[in-house]
Parts: structure tokens; sequence; C-alpha cells
């Protein structure tokens, strides 16, 4: 939306607003901007879940593994958990070959990977974004 729609929404001038915004972005509150498309417009028919266990959780072993989420196209979020598996990682695919062979060629011949699990969603079910904002 462009500067003047937010301040017309927010009930102040273009110019304040547009002084407020880049506050935010230079205090770090506001990250980025992201445009959302439709994956399987784009061709990704599947989406998917692999739950990660390591071998080791020393500090240098998780950072490693990190490093290795972000060279995986098809992982386009990654999270490290507490609890039973070390991490969570949001897969997009062209299809369900595609997935299997990232899970048997890269993700489980990774250093440290201990486990694997997978789970293929059905349908997504809501939407949102990351905060909700009043």
């Amino acid at each position: 939306m462009t500067n003047v729609e937010l301040a017309r929404r927010v009930g102040i001038s273009a110019p304040p607003c547009l002084r407020r915004v880049r506050a935010l972005e230079e205090a770090g509150i506001i990250r980025g901007y992201r445009t959302l498309v439709d994956e399987k417009q784009l061709g990704l028919d599947v989406t998917a879940f692999a739950m990660v266990g390591l071998h080791s959780q020393a500090e240098g072993d998780l950072q490693a593994f990190e490093r290795a989420t972000r060279n995986w196209p098809l992982v386009r979020e990654a999270y490290m958990l507490s609890g039973e598996v070390d991490f969570l990682l949001k897969c997009v695919a062209p299809d369900l070959q595609t997935f299997q062979n990232f899970i048997i060629s890269d993700l489980t011949a990774a250093a440290n990977v201990d486990s694997v699990r997978t789970a293929l969603t059905i349908r997504r079910t809501k939407d949102e974004p990351l905060v909700a904002l009043d």
C-alpha cells in the first residue's frame, strides 16, 4: 500500500506517516516487506514439514545445521525447537519426488543429522500475517 493510503487509514497526514514508518524500519521493528504468492499457482504443489533430530546439540553443530538450511532452496522456513526434535523445516517443492529426493540426498545425508520425520500437508486451514496488529 502507498504511504498516502496508510496515512489515510491511520488518520494522519502523509509526511508524519512516512517519518514514523522510516523510524520503525530504522529501529528494526519493520524488518522488511514481502509479497505473498500462491505457491500452487507457481507449480509448487507439495508443502511438507520435516522434523529433524541431531546427534549433537553443541552450539557449533546447531549453527552448522542452521547454515545448511539456508542453502537448501526447498526449505522456506526453519525453526530450532525445544523438546523431542531439534528443528522443524517447512519445505515447498514442485512434486513429491523432488521433496523425497531432497530428504534422501540432502537432509538425511547432512552432517550431524540423526533422525528425520516428515509430514505432508493436506490443505492450509489458516494463513495469517506473522504478527497480529490491531
